[in-house]
């Protein structure tokens, strides 16, 4: 396949994202062939480890390629949309259950479905150039692809922050979020990796790591944790309105751009994946807002608005002033016969 490099080379299985004039973003077909290759790599006692990596300078993997969502979407098909999202998270389930180290090195843009690939690796690599984020609440999805558990992980209430206001994470901060491990310059990277494929010895990247500069995020998590500790969104807008600060002046300004159903949503979802720690269930909670998403949620507006006809005016169903309470727990009620499974060829 063109659009990805799948492979064996020394004691690793290599795979890498071959698009970069696409950003490398992931179609369904990349999708099943990193599944395939990791059921195949699973017990072959010839691959001790797995690196992921990417052409390319601008990303590591920019998101999933939602074109086709959109057009199967917007003529009423959304068994297409829920068939997608069902197989790549069981991918993304299998990339964090994955039983031997994987490394992904992460430049540049890392974001949505490049999040469910690299930053559930087990040894996560950024560089100079890294940015992570989570930015589905910007087109009417929530944090999803397993990010829920990253976010429900990270420190205080800083996972509440990210996941509703899709705020990018340098190297730094990325790491001290929770979706990084390691910071390797990146020129040198190919010497790392040549490494790798010769001995499948995922001790080199701690020879080979440094440490960055500290990024901002640190130093604002006694603003985020006063105001995204709420228990809903109103609650969470509320304690921002009447900080008064800079901080909170700019988070409102990052929460509406954002569909308020999704941002909603993502808040309850991560507040039940942290009582349950599992990426399993992660997935089931982001599942079920996934798969009523085009038919119930803004996630067709906010694809329209900013990828289709990039006019970044989304007319979402409901402002932040009058959501009801009622949508949200719709959105993320369980699906019983519809609900994930986790099986090959359902």
């Amino acid at each position: 396949m063109s659009d990805i490099n799948i492979r064996k080379s020394g004691q690793v299985g290599r795979i890498t994202f071959t698009r970069p004039k696409a950003l490398n973003a992931m179609s369904y077909d990349m999708c099943i062939a990193i599944e395939d290759a990791l059921d195949a790599w699973w017990n072959d006692t010839s691959v001790k480890m797995v690196v992921i990596d990417a052409e390319g300078d601008k990303a590591f993997c920019a998101g999933g390629d939602i074109a086709e969502l959109y057009d199967t979407g917007t003529k009423g098909d959304f068994a297409y949309g829920q068939k997608f999202w069902a197989d790549e998270y069981r991918m993304n389930a299998k990339m964090f259950e994955f039983p031997k180290p994987v490394a992904s090195f992460m430049q540049g843009f890392t974001m949505g479905g490049g999040v469910g690939v690299g930053c559930h690796a087990s040894h996560r690599i950024v560089g100079e150039s890294s940015q992570i984020a989570m930015p589905e609440c910007g087109i009417g999805l929530v944090p999803d692809v397993g990010g829920s558990l990253i976010l429900a992980r990270a420190p205080g209430r800083l996972g509440e922050y990210l996941g509703l206001t899709a705020a990018r994470l340098n190297a730094a901060d990325a790491i001290y979020a929770g979706f990084a491990d390691y910071f390797v310059p990146q020129d040198k990277w190919p010497a790392l990796i040549a490494i790798l494929e010769e001995t499948g010895e995922w001790e080199n990247i701690d020879v080979a790591a440094t440490k960055p500069d500290q990024g901002p995020l640190a130093g604002q998590q006694a603003d985020i944790d006063a105001t995204f500790a709420g228990e809903t969104l109103n609650d969470v807008l509320n304690a921002l309105k009447y900080a008064g600060t800079d901080f909170a002046a700019d988070a409102l300004k990052k929460l509406g751009r954002n569909s308020p159903i999704a941002m909603g949503a993502a808040l309850e979802i991560i507040h039940r994946v942290r009582s349950l720690d599992d990426i399993r269930h992660a997935l089931d909670q982001e599942y079920r807002f996934t798969f009523r998403a085009m038919e119930h949620g803004d996630f067709l507006e906010g694809i329209r608005a900013q990828i289709i006809d990039k006019d970044r005016n989304p007319q979402w169903k409901y402002t932040l002033e009058d959501i009801p309470a009622g949508i949200i727990t719709k959105m993320v009620l369980p699906l019983g016969a519809d609900a994930l499974t986790f099986e090959k060829g359902e």
